[in-house]
């Protein structure tokens, strides 16, 4: 078993203030793996100081020499991927095919997105011939991550703040900390000077809970469920800090009778990727009443046809949800749908032949109605909600009454239609035709999916303030 009990902080490995073991559990097998440590009040003093230290110098260290360190950080990343996909296969159970492409993937991607973004960013605009608008680092940022993507969300903040020239303090999940603790030693490889990213294990309730509310942190950036969200904005406006959150989701594909069986397949299968542990996966479908039938036996055999399986195991298919307590919140909601709606594939319990890990039926549930639970609360696990619609502006209404707004999909080749509901749908993001999003576009939500803005040039505005200079030049 992994020990990782010690901290990254102020450029070197400390052990905690005090013990605090914390057992890391393999979803695939329910067996530990690792064990870390849980911060106190201490150990998140002294991160948030040594990045308090470093932000004087780090905020004005020149853009090539910030650049020159992104490089070697992409090098070091890219040389070490097999170690982060295994650790995140362990940790969180992505199949290791997955993690090497898809999970390790996501994080070099954004990576290289936010280079080429920073590289043609000016950090001074002119306004008037003698007025100077300026664009500098908010200060000590507090980045909060979570367990289902974990490469994905901790570059999408910790890049782009350190980037701007902020200093950070990482807390990733501490169901899934293993690959957290590989990218602190990645940063360090890489060379960043001490103090500039800082990491530290914690819970919600410890480290994260004292994060939020520290007088010396400027700025909060937090990924995961939107309960969580509003109690970290609670904590942080006390000290008016800035919070920038990306939050849960509900997102509704709509699928029109000319998209055919393959918008079908790709939403069915879009929505058990990751288990269903994805904030913007489409797990509301609505299909035109004409092809409604059709469409949920097409969604039903996608089910059927899902293979679910050990994260150790090779080839395509979905792993374990990440824990007994995820596990356990699947079940009591598919539960509830099953008396809501019906059942057509899937169900409780885990699938034929899997009786030890944290394994979930992929799910279908038809003759929903946007009232139910099942409609209305995000599963998060590989669980697909049908309900049908006669016209466009239906189905417009149905996808917008959520309270979430993160991201919705389109499937029809008819081009009137599609933009006419894109236009209206009230999301953050809207995938069309299964045509995925450019590198460096904004990821982020509305209503109670979040606020702000990550990748690309929006991820790096994020993080910084805006100053206006009068008589810069006379």
């Amino acid at each position: 078993m992994l020990e990782k009990r010690d901290f990254y902080i102020n450029g070197q490995w400390v052990s905690p203030a005090k013990a605090n073991d914390y057992t890391v559990i393999d979803p695939s097998t329910e067996e530990p793996c690792a064990v870390i440590s849980l911060g106190d009040q201490a150990d998140t003093d002294a991160a948030v100081a040594a990045a308090k230290a470093a932000f004087s110098d780090w905020a004005f260290v020149d853009k090539s020499e910030k650049m020159a360190l992104l490089h070697r950080l992409l090098e070091v990343y890219n040389d070490r991927a097999e170690e982060m996909a295994q650790a995140m296969s362990m940790e969180m159970g992505a199949p290791i095919s997955m993690s090497r492409v898809n999970q390790v993937g996501a994080g070099s991607w954004h990576l290289e997105g936010f280079i080429k973004a920073f590289d043609a960013m000016s950090f001074e605009r002119d306004y008037t011939a003698t007025e100077k608008t300026l664009l500098e680092p908010i200060g000590v940022c507090a980045l909060i991550t979570p367990w289902n993507w974990p490469m994905n969300q901790i570059v999408l903040k910790a890049v782009p703040a350190i980037a701007v020239g902020c200093t950070t303090i990482l807390k990733p999940s501490e169901i899934a900390p293993l690959s957290g603790h590989l990218f602190a030693e990645f940063m360090h490889d890489a060379g960043f000077p001490a103090g500039v990213f800082n990491m530290l294990n914690g819970d919600g309730v410890g480290v994260g809970s004292q994060l939020s509310a520290h007088p010396d942190v400027d700025m909060i950036s937090f990924t995961g469920s939107s309960r969580a969200g509003k109690l970290i904005s609670k904590s942080a406006a006390d000290s008016l800090k800035r919070v920038s959150l990306e939050l849960g989701g509900k997102g509704a594909n709509l699928v029109f009778a000319d998209a055919g069986a393959k918008g079908v397949e790709y939403g069915a299968s879009r929505c058990f990727r990751n288990s269903g542990q994805s904030c913007n996966a489409p797990t509301r479908m609505l299909v035109e009443s004409s092809f409604y039938d059709e469409a949920v036996e097409i969604a039903s055999r996608v089910a059927n046809e899902t293979h679910v399986g050990p994260a150790s195991e090779e080839g395509k298919h979905i792993g374990p949800v990440v824990s007994e307590a995820q596990f356990d919140k699947i079940q009591g909601l598919i539960e509830i749908g099953i008396g809501e709606g019906r059942l057509t594939a899937g169900g409780l319990g885990r699938p034929d032949g899997l009786n030890r890990g944290y394994y979930v039926k992929p799910t279908v549930i038809a003759d929903v109605t946007n009232d139910m639970t099942i409609a209305r609360e995000e599963v998060f696990g590989p669980v697909l909600a049908i309900m049908k619609f006669d016209t466009i502006d239906e189905a417009i209404a149905i996808a917008n009454d959520t309270d979430y707004g993160l991201t919705n999909y389109i499937q029809t080749p008819d081009d009137e239609k599609r933009l006419y509901a894109a236009r209206r749908l009230r999301s953050g993001m809207v995938e069309t035709n299964g045509q995925g999003f450019a590198q460096g576009s904004a990821f982020g939500g509305y209503k109670q999916s979040g606020n702000g803005r990550e990748g690309g040039l929006y991820g790096l505005e994020e993080f910084l303030e805006v100053k206006s200079v009068s008589g810069w030049s006379s």
